[in-house]
């Protein structure tokens, strides 16, 4: 697949074209474990701030973690100008987002990283602006894999699977199936490996780096 078959194009953010610097994922469940009196090993941290090994709802709660005082201690302890001074572009994300502007189409973004922090993150790494749509997930808009998210992005954009050829292209599973309830092609980025992962996520496309969309093999 290329994106120039394509009429239109969705990304996630975190994990996909950006990632933070570890020493501020560190630093951020550090905090998270102040507040809820538990520490968190360096796996743990590591495993929640990229989604390994399935729902993040599923692991708290296999760490003995309650997802409903997780989640609200996550979000009050980030600190927007923190973030986005710990956040860089991938490489082959830039080079990849520059090809889609080459072939045209609208152009969108559907994340779980909230809009406090994804303005910021996206004005750091030079993506304000980059896109025709960006819709940050809440309990209003529904939560990957549902795919709400995603069809509120495609509203934005003025697209209709049933007409337009699309794509969403993730780091998660949630991302793949949030794809595939919209109706659209999926497309897996693995930038942790399936070892690290503990398994192997399927998709319309896997690949291990957006050049391989760039440049297709």
């Amino acid at each position: 697949m290329r994106p120039a078959d394509y009429d239109f194009h969705l990304f996630d953010l975190d994990g996909t074209l950006v990632d933070a610097e570890w020493e501020y994922t560190r630093t951020v469940f550090d905090r998270v474990g102040d507040r809820l009196g538990r520490e968190f090993t360096d796996r743990e941290a590591y495993v929640l701030w990229h989604g390994l090994g399935g729902p993040r709802g599923e692991t708290l709660r296999d760490l003995g973690v309650d997802p409903d005082a997780f989640w609200p201690a996550f979000h009050a302890v980030e600190d927007p100008v923190a973030r986005a001074e710990a956040t860089f572009l991938h490489d082959d994300a830039a080079r990849l987002l520059d090809r889609v502007a080459e072939v045209g189409g609208p152009t969108g973004l559907v994340t779980h990283c909230q809009e406090f922090l994804a303005d910021p993150v996206l004005d750091r790494v030079g993506l304000d602006g980059r896109f025709d749509a960006v819709v940050c997930c809440t309990d209003e808009t529904g939560w990957k894999p549902d795919p709400d998210p995603i069809e509120a992005a495609m509203e934005s954009l003025g697209v209709d699977p049933g007409r337009h050829r699309g794509y969403y292209v993730g780091d998660g599973e949630s991302d793949v199936a949030a794809a595939w309830n919209a109706g659209l092609d999926a497309v897996h980025v693995e930038r942790v490996g399936h070892e690290d992962r503990g398994r192997c996520v399927l998709g319309d496309r896997r690949v291990g780096g957006l050049d391989e969309l760039v440049e297709p093999t």
